[in-house]
């Protein structure tokens, strides 16, 4: 898998908080980039990889990371 750019740690954020923390970070880089989003919980884990889809991106992949979190890289689309 190529690189990631950046990495945002959400583990601490709620609903509906979680999706807007990564929302401004995927506004705040280049189309094409790849972003590491570290969450946890239900809603995080179920909220957030199906908004940035809606919003156009690529989730390359979501992995759990054996301490109750999870790993998430989103591909960002567009401009």
């Amino acid at each position: 898998m190529p690189d990631v750019t950046a990495t945002l740690d959400i583990t601490r954020e709620v609903c509906p908080m979680t999706y807007v923390r990564t929302k401004l970070k995927l506004e705040s880089l280049p189309a094409g980039t790849l972003l590491e989003v570290l969450l946890k919980g239900d809603e995080p884990l179920k909220n957030v990889p199906r908004s940035a889809r809606d919003e156009g991106h690529e989730v390359v992949s979501l992995e759990p990371r054996g301490d109750g979190t999870h790993r998430l890289v989103v591909r960002k689309q567009g401009r």
